[in-house]
């Protein structure tokens, strides 16, 4: 059976990480689709447990969480019940990213309700290990999960935008303006200069343009939940560990103490292979 090469492997998921289709690379590789997926799910799959296991213990000040929307196979009103059950229709991303060293503490996909605002809430208090302050939109789950899981153990406030009608009327997928914010302080005493969201309201766009599957009107989305979710685990595993952050000049996984140097994808890729040789090169802390 032939088996891809290391270079060949780097290649692919050089091309996945900055924004390319399935399809277009490919093109640009001469891999087969099916290889591709396939080295897609697996190291989707790696990158998902290293993050499980090593992004923990981080001493965090200021979080900002919220959610992201994209769908799998078809949007909500053209799926079947039998195919909603398979994963189907909408699918929410939900991130939290320290505010301080831009690192991706935590992410969950599924619905946006309170049963996975929970799950997404006790996920992100298992890897912090400092009292924090969280930062959310005034979406209701959030309220209910922050309660249940941190108590009175957290600083947390609501920033909610109230939007006005678009002044032009061809804005079907542009939001209204902005016409007023507030703040709601829920728990604890919060720091009013750092209550915001506008940086994970960044990495939300930074998702967008790094992952084909999350581009508007095209015919890159998902088709399989599981495709979508190894894509989301490779993006974040390559933002926090590979991609120097324009402000930081670092990685954001070096400014959390996370690791020493800036990985390439080739020790990326090496995760699909643990006891290589480019675990020498990984320098965790």
């Amino acid at each position: 059976m032939n088996r891809l090469s290391n270079a060949d492997r780097t290649r692919i998921v050089a091309a996945l990480v900055e924004g390319n289709s399935i399809r277009s690379t490919c093109r640009m590789t001469g891999a087969a689709k099916g290889t591709v997926l396939k080295l897609l799910a697996e190291l989707g799959e790696a990158c998902a447990a290293y993050h499980d296991k090593h992004v923990r213990n981080v001493s965090v000040k200021r979080v900002q969480c919220d959610e992201i929307w994209s769908f799998c196979y078809g949007k909500d009103k053209n799926v079947t019940t039998e195919q909603k059950a398979t994963g189907a229709g909408s699918v929410w991303t939900w991130t939290a990213i320290d505010a301080d060293t831009k690192l991706i503490l935590s992410y969950v996909c599924g619905d946006r309700d309170a049963r996975f605002a929970f799950e997404f809430m006790k996920d992100l208090a298992a890897r912090v290990t400092t009292r924090i302050q969280i930062t959310t939109d005034g979406h209701k789950a959030y309220a209910e999960a922050i309660e249940g899981v941190f108590g009175i153990d957290v600083d947390y406030a609501q920033l909610i935008k109230v939007y006005g009608n678009p002044n032009t009327p061809d804005t079907r997928y542009s939001p209204g303006e902005i016409i007023d914010m507030e703040t709601v302080v829920k728990v604890g005493r919060p720091d009013p200069r750092h209550i915001s969201t506008s940086y994970v309201e960044r990495q939300n766009l930074t998702m967008r343009m790094s992952m084909r599957r999350f581009t508007r009107l095209t015919n890159g989305f998902s088709k399989k939940v599981e495709n979508h979710e190894a894509a989301i685990a490779l993006h974040f595993m390559y933002y926090n560990f590979c991609r120097v952050h324009k402000t930081l000049r670092v990685t954001p996984a070096m400014e959390a103490g996370l690791a020493y140097h800036v990985w390439t994808i080739e020790e990326l890729v090496g995760l699909l292979e643990p006891n290589s040789i480019l675990d020498g090169l990984r320098q965790i802390a």
